[in-house]
């Protein structure tokens, strides 16, 4: 067995980089294909045949493009504090509070994740339009948090059950109120947790296409996803590949950006509650 250990390394880290580069390819020929420009967007190349930042100019000054990117960070900052807020309150009375049905409001919760998002969505589009907020900021912040809450419920109430009850029973005893106990006990042990939940919750949101494209019909009020999905070349025949590229360089960045600052939180965050101490 010593003799194949080295063999079974290399074999590990081969299958690593193989995997690896699958998954960053496509990323890494998107960005090469943003730098290039006419016909050489079509000569399949590893490395590009000339840098240009044309379609990054013609992104950057395309008619609403930065407001695009202003509402899907606005829509999903807001999803993400809406849904955390109330998964961290819920999660508190699922782990915490006994009472008759619990396990099945946690199943139905389970279920409610797993529907597709077509399933819905002519019954959601019946209550943003009772509610007259259909074309504004306010019908995907609904839509998206309705979509959010079951998953970050699910998890928080994970973690949440595993904190210790001595550390909740001695807080009672000191007059600590249920809401203390949520916001100054238990949430700064939860923050793995909120984190990850949190940076899914954005990621999903900011990455959503068809509540989007069908709760929003102005150019002010469409969110990155539909904005490039909707841009258009010189000609109805003509699909304008290198600005496409460039638009979805540009908001893939971020997110990347995110996950490398917040990795080790996200890490904690999904392996906390695996082991019982």
């Amino acid at each position: 067995m010593s003799r194949r250990t080295p063999f079974w390394t290399v074999m590990f880290y081969l299958g690593v980089a193989l995997i690896v580069l699958i998954a960053v390819f496509p990323f890494y020929y998107a960005v090469m294909t943003s730098f290039e420009t006419g016909t050489a967007i079509f000569s399949p190349n590893i490395l590009p045949e000339m840098f240009s930042l044309d379609n990054y100019a013609s992104v950057m000054n395309g008619r609403n493009f930065i407001r695009s990117v202003g509402n899907s960070v606005l829509i999903a900052g807001v999803t993400v504090v809406c849904a955390l807020f109330l998964a961290v309150t819920a999660s508190y009375a699922l782990a915490r509070v006994r009472f008759r049905g619990r396990g099945l409001l946690l199943m139905t919760i389970l279920a409610v994740s797993m529907f597709p998002q077509i399933a819905v969505l002519s019954g959601l589009y019946e209550l943003i339009k009772l509610f007259g907020i259909y074309n504004t900021p306010f019908a995907l912040m609904l839509s998206y948090t309705i979509f959010t809450l079951p998953f970050t419920v699910w998890v928080l109430t994970t973690f949440m059950r595993d904190l210790p009850v001595e550390i909740e029973e001695a807080a009672i005893v000191d007059g600590a109120t249920p809401w203390i106990i949520i916001t100054q006990v238990f949430m700064p042990l939860l923050w793995p947790a909120l984190v990850t939940t949190g940076l899914l919750a954005f990621i999903g949101a900011w990455n959503e296409f068809l509540f989007a494209l069908t709760f929003t019909i102005s150019e002010t009020e469409r969110t990155v996803p539909v904005a490039i999905a909707l841009l258009s070349g010189a000609s109805v025949q003509e699909i304008p590949w290198g600005p496409i590229m460039a638009a979805s360089v540009i908001v893939t960045v971020p997110l990347i950006i995110l996950v490398l600052i917040f990795q080790r939180k996200i890490v904690a965050g999904l392996t906390a509650g695996g082991v019982k101490g």
